[in-house]
C-alpha cells in the first residue's frame, strides 16, 4: 500500500499544529517519522488513521483519494495505529484486551478456545510468555506494550503505525520486534516508525521524514543522511555533548540508607543500598528485574517492608504522603495514570505537590502559582500555555510537566523512573543538563532507565537488579554495558 499525504493542515482552536505537511509512505518500506515533541508527528498519524479530521489538504491511497472518518474505518482498510499512550483496559484480562471489539463466537457464545489459540500463536511469534487470564492492569508497561503489538499483528494490517514502540521494552524484546518488523516489510506491510532513538532509526528504516513546528523539513533515504543532519533538522541548530560532564568529586555524605527492602506484590527481596548527597545512582536491569518495584516500596506506593534512614535518622514510610513529607519526589514511568490529572490545567498539575507553598490562610496565591508555572514552562521548554489542559498536550510535553512539578516541590531525594521515555533528542539533552544542575545544588537522584547510554552517561554509580535481587553496585570506573549486562543476566564480574 502506498500513501501520500499532501499539504495537511490541522488546528485545535487557536493552536495550529500542522501547517502544510507532506508525507509519503511507499509500499513495503519502514518510514521513520521524527521531530521534537509537539512537532505534529502523532497528530499527522492520527489524521491518517481516522482519529482526527484534517482542515486542509488530502490523502491518496494507491492513487485513490481517501478520508477515514474514524479509527474503525481505517483499521478495516488495513491501517493500524499502536499509540504511544497504550490503549489497555486494566480491568480486563490479557485475552479480553487482545480481542475487544473483534471477539470470536461459536453458537452465540465467546469462543475462548479459538481466541486463546490465536493469541498463543502471535505471542509465540513475539517470543513473549504471559498468562492470557492475567488482569492487564497488573502487567508492567513493557508487557502492556507487547500486548498492543500482538493485537496489531492479529489484524489484516497493510499499514502499521508504531509510536515509540520500544520505549518500555528490554533489549531482547527490541531485537524480537525488529525481526517482526523485517518480516512484515518482506510480506508487503508498510510501516511508519515514530521514535526518538537514533540508533533504531538508522538500523531499521528505509526513509525518514522530519517535522519541525508543524512543517516537514527533511525527507531522505535513511542511508543518505546522518545523526547530525537529523538532529539539526529537528531542533533547527547543532547540539553539543548530549550528556553533561560529571567529573566532580562525589560527597561521602550518605543522605539515604535503605536496608532489607521487600515488596509484598513482587518477588523483590533483601535490597539494600545507600545514596550520597548530590549523587545520581542509576538502577539498571532487564524488564521484570524489580527496579520500579523497589522504588514503589520505598515511596510507600506498594506494600512491603524496609528500614530507611534519612541523614542518619530512622524514618517510617508507609504511604506516599509520608515520603513526600520526608523530602522525596517520585516521577513514575506511567505518567498518564500516575503522574498527571489529565483533565486539569498545566498550572494546576505543575503546582500540585507544592500547594502549601502557594497558599496562605487557606487561600491560594494565584500570582505565585502563575509565576512559578511560567518559570518552569520556560525552563523545561514546554510548548504550551499554562492554562492548557494537560491531557491535550503531546506525550513529551506531558513528561516535562511531571518533571517540572516535582522539581518545584524542591525534594531532597528525587526518584526518576524512565524520565525521558517518549522524549525527543533535544528535550532529552535539556533534561539531562537539568538533572545535573539539580545535583550540583545538592539534590540526590535515583535514576531508573531502560536506555543503556542514559544510565552510563548520567550515573555516578549503577545498582544492577536481576530477578528481584540487587546483584551489585558499579562504581564510576566500572560502569559499562558489558558489566551491567553481566550482572543483569545473573553473571559474576571478575575481581
Amino acid at each position: 500500500m502506498m500513501i501520500e499525504m499532501k499539504n495537511i493542515h490541522k488546528a485545535f482552536g487557536a493552536n495550529k499544529v500542522l501547517l502544510g505537511v507532506d508525507f509519503e509512505l511507499k509500499d513495503s518500506t519502514v518510514h521513520a517519522l521524527m521531530g521534537e515533541n509537539g512537532a505534529g508527528k502523532s497528530t499527522l498519524m492520527k489524521i491518517l488513521s481516522g482519529v482526527h479530521a484534517y482542515d486542509q489538504g488530502g490523502i491518496v491511497r494507491d492513487g485513490e483519494e481517501v478520508n477515514y472518518s474514524n479509527l474503525k474505518e481505517a483499521e478495516k482498510a488495513g491501517i493500524v495505529f499502536i499509540h504511544q499512550e497504550l490503549n489497555i483496559w486494566p480491568e480486563l484480562t490479557v485475552l479480553e484486551n487482545l480481542f475487544i471489539g473483534n471477539e470470536h463466537t461459536k453458537f452465540g457464545l465467546l469462543d475462548n478456545r479459538l481466541m486463546s489459540r490465536k493469541a498463543e500463536a502471535v505471542f509465540e511469534r513475539l517470543k513473549f510468555n504471559i498468562n492470557l487470564n492475567r488482569r492487564a492492569g497488573d502487567c508492567s508497561v513493557g508487557q502492556q506494550q507487547m500486548i498492543e503489538i500482538a493485537k496489531a499483528l492479529m489484524m489484516d494490517t497493510k499499514v502499521l503505525i508504531m509510536d515509540e514502540p520500544t520505549a518500555a521494552l528490554t533489549d531482547t524484546e527490541i531485537e524480537v520486534l525488529f525481526d517482526i518488523i523485517d518480516d512484515l516489510r518482506k510480506s508487503g506491510v508498510s510501516i511508519v516508525y515514530i521514535s526518538h532513538r537514533m540508533e533504531e532509526i538508522s538500523r531499521i528504516s528505509d526513509e525518514i521524514t522530519v517535522l519541525r513546528d508543524g512543517r516537514s523539513v527533511l525527507y531522505k533515504e535513511t542511508a543518505e543522511t546522518n545523526y547530525n543532519e537529523i538532529v539539526r533538522s529537528m531542533v533547527g541548530r547543532d547540539l553539543d555533548d548530549q550528556f553533561p560532564d560529571r567529573s566532580h568529586d562525589l560527597s561521602d555524605e550518605v543522605v539515604l540508607s535503605v536496608k532489607r527492602l521487600e515488596n509484598k506484590k513482587h518477588p523483590v527481596k533483601d535490597v539494600s543500598f545507600e545514596l550520597r548527597k548530590g549523587e545520581i545512582l542509576g538502577f539498571a536491569g532487564l524488564m521484570g528485574a524489580g527496579r520500579t518495584e523497589v522504588m514503589r516500596t520505598l515511596f510507600g506506593v506498594d506494600p512491603g517492608s524496609k528500614e530507611v534512614e534519612l541523614n542518619g535518622r530512622q524514618v517510617k514510610i508507609d504511604k506516599p504522603s509520608d515520603a513526600i513529607g520526608h523530602g522525596f519526589g517520585f516521577i513514575t514511568e506511567n505518567r498518564k495514570s500516575e503522574g498527571l490529572i489529565l483533565d486539569f490545567s498545566l498550572v494546576d498539575n505543575m503546582t500540585m505537590p507544592s500547594m502549601e507553598s502557594f497558599s496562605k490562610g487557606g487561600f491560594m496565591k494565584r500570582k505565585d502559582e502563575n509565576d512559578f508555572s511560567d518559570l518552569m514552562i520556560k525552563r523545561m521548554n514546554i510548548k504550551s500555555e499554562k492554562k492548557s489542559i494537560v491531557g491535550e498536550l503531546s506525550g513529551g510535553n506531558q513528561q516535562k510537566v511531571v518533571i517540572g512539578k516535582w522539581i518545584g516541590s524542591q525534594p531532597e531525594i528525587l526518584i526518576l523512573d524512565e524520565p525521558t521515555r517518549g522524549i525527543d533528542v533535544g528535550a532529552k539533552r535539556e533534561i539531562y543538563y537539568l538533572i545535573n544542575e539539580l545535583t550540583e545544588r545538592g539534590m540526590s537522584i535515583i535514576l531508573i532507565s531502560s536506555e543503556m547510554p542514559e544510565v552510563i552517561g548520567l550515573s555516578d554509580r549503577v545498582a544492577v537488579m536481576q530477578e528481584g535481587r540487587l546483584r551489585g553496585i558499579l562504581d564510576k570506573g566500572k560502569i559499562n554495558q558489558e558489566n551491567i549486562m553481566t550482572l543483569a543476566t545473573g553473571g559474576k564480574l571478575d575481581e
